[in-house]
């Protein structure tokens, strides 16, 4: 099966985001990579405009039967989660399947598949909103409301639309392996790597407080000042707090440490790096705040799930000249 032939689903009153979405992942050509790309067409039930959210149109020649050729099949949505798919698009989805195709959906994308009964036992998500409807609609699909995507092998599906890029990205990873994927990443100026795991964001009133200020001017500091030793009390100095203090409010507003902040603001500092100059490894630790190469190379692995040379081996390319000495990181990465 090529999974390289990715086929979307446009539809009725859809919005253009999650298309765009995969059309910016599969169907963007990547001469970059020394891999065979994706192959990607825009498909809808009936050849023809397609009408849009706003007023546009999307015309397509493709129909149901170039949908279901294809090696990776993507539902981005449904025009109503309280309708079955129609039974054209069941079938579509149903021969694919059996054919042994990759079927994937975005947000309520899933409740086409769930109709299609490609769902039945398995575990599966969709944007949160709409995960108690999809459970009782759909009984027999162990719904996980609290997850950005779920990768079932031939089967995947993501919650709400942004979460439908990572699931995107995480197809590049496992078709073309983390290098490529990060790389794409990178270009889409995302993170390189969401588990699928973590948590969806729901809408929560967050309180106002006048010490937010003074945490993100610390912040600020930090990300200006990368390639000093910088520590939990220099950081509270700097917010003019105490310590605990500073802790509980940084965990409130970022959901983390300030540690490991610091450590992913650093892995984040060292990618144009790695990406423009040829500055030894050891020097580019250096220059982010890294004691050492050794414990770059850790963070950088456990964050990008490559190392950094194999990282910058991404963007090699040849005729093209860079800088032998790196910048000191900028207060934006």
């Amino acid at each position: 099966m090529n999974r390289t032939t990715v086929s979307v689903l446009a539809y009725e009153g859809m919005s253009v985001f999650e298309t765009g979405i995969v059309t910016e992942v599969f169907g963007l050509p990547r001469p970059e990579f020394d891999v065979p790309w994706y192959e990607l067409t825009v498909c809808a039930e009936t050849p023809g405009v397609v009408r849009l959210v706003g007023g546009a149109t999307l015309h397509t020649g493709h129909g149901l039967d170039a949908f279901a050729a294809a090696g990776t099949l993507i539902v981005p949505g449904v025009a109503d989660v309280h309708a079955d798919p129609t039974p054209a698009l069941t079938g579509a989805l149903r021969a694919a399947h059996r054919r042994g195709a990759r079927i994937v959906s975005i947000c309520s994308g899933a409740f086409a598949l769930a109709g299609a009964g490609l769902l039945d036992g398995r575990r599966a998500t969709t944007h949160w909103r709409y995960a108690d409807l999809l459970a009782r609609r759909h009984p027999t699909v162990r719904v996980d409301p609290d997850v950005l995507y779920v990768d079932d092998g031939d089967i995947l599906t993501s919650a709400g639309s942004a979460a439908g890029l990572d699931l995107c990205v995480h197809l590049v990873r496992r078709d073309h392996g983390p290098t490529i994927a990060n790389a794409v990443a990178r270009r889409l100026v995302v993170p390189p790597h969401r588990e699928g795991g973590q948590a969806q964001f729901i809408e929560a009133p967050v309180p106002g407080d006048p010490e937010d200020d003074r945490l993100a001017a610390s912040m600020s500091w930090a990300l200006a000042n990368l390639h000093t030793p910088i520590t939990v009390d220099r950081l509270a100095r700097q917010a003019h707090m105490s310590a605990r203090t500073y802790l509980r409010h940084f965990a409130r507003a970022t959901g983390t440490t300030p540690i490991r902040w610091l450590i992913d603001r650093r892995v984040q500092a060292s990618l144009p790096l790695l990406e423009t100059t040829t500055a030894p490894v050891e020097e580019v630790a250096t220059t982010v705040g890294f004691e050492t190469a050794v414990t770059f190379r850790h963070h950088f692995t456990a964050a990008m799930r490559t190392s950094p040379s194999a990282y910058r081996r991404a963007f090699t390319r040849p005729g093209v000249r860079r800088s032998q000495d790196p910048a000191a990181p900028s207060g934006t990465t």
